[in-house]
């Protein structure tokens, strides 16, 4: 049995159909953060789609799914902190970005939107709203510490060390290392920096996935031996 994984979407849903379609004996997805087009439409994929949130999403969707209403038919949202039955797996999941000034606060006081923010239409959508939602807090990164027999690892963060596109600044995060060190999942897939990267960290195969757009991964749901195919 093979299991796919798709990296950011930011509203490519045509491109995700045609993976699909591509792929009729993969009857499950995975995906890491980014799903919705700028104007925080999502969509409704030809077979389950188990997705964690990014930073650029409708917050107020995500919210809606957490209280058992999703976007879609088929698409799956793993809220943070948790283990979830996906397939023959146990996924865990820690969506959303890394911010200093927010990680010690509880879920709940993370604050809304204020509203689209329409001075500047090259902000992302989370950005654009102001929507802090976008973060993970401690708290929840504590909670995937204690996960154990964990197959897969979805993060939209990078660990560190993560030097995108060939720049000086390490921008992986050390808390993902650390939830590496304790958890031990068999593998571990993250997005967000739009490129394909395969290394190991703490032990763990750790690999960055492209947008859909470019190249997504199939994975052997017995081995974890996975492909990475063009689009």
């Amino acid at each position: 049995m093979q299991i796919g994984a798709l990296g950011d979407i930011h509203g490519a849903f045509d491109t995700v159909h045609d993976i699909i379609s591509r792929h009729p004996d993969v009857g499950l997805w995975l995906q890491v953060g980014d799903i919705a087009s700028n104007d925080g439409e999502y969509f409704t994929p030809a077979r389950p789609v188990y997705w964690i949130k990014g930073n650029n999403e409708d917050f107020d969707v995500i919210a809606q799914a957490m209280q058992g209403h999703p976007p879609a038919e088929n698409l799956h949202y793993l809220p943070n902190g948790g283990v979830y039955p996906v397939g023959p797996w146990r996924v865990a999941a820690l969506g959303g970005t890394f911010a200093p000034s927010w990680y010690h606060s509880p879920v709940a006081m993370l604050p809304p939107s204020r509203g689209r923010r329409v001075s500047n239409g090259t902000l992302k959508l989370g950005k654009s709203r102001d929507d802090k939602r976008r973060h993970f807090v401690r708290d929840e990164v504590l909670a995937c510490k204690t996960l154990t027999n964990v197959d897969v690892f979805l993060t939209h963060e990078a660990p560190r060390p993560f030097y995108p596109a060939g720049k000086r600044i390490d921008t992986g995060k050390t808390v993902i290392n650390e939830v590496l060190t304790t958890m031990r999942p068999r593998l571990h897939l993250f997005g967000h920096h739009h490129e394909f990267t395969d290394s190991v960290r703490q032990g763990v195969r750790s690999i960055g996935l492209d947008l859909v757009g470019r190249s997504y991964l199939l994975i052997d749901a017995d081995t974890m031996k996975c492909e990475r195919l063009d689009t």
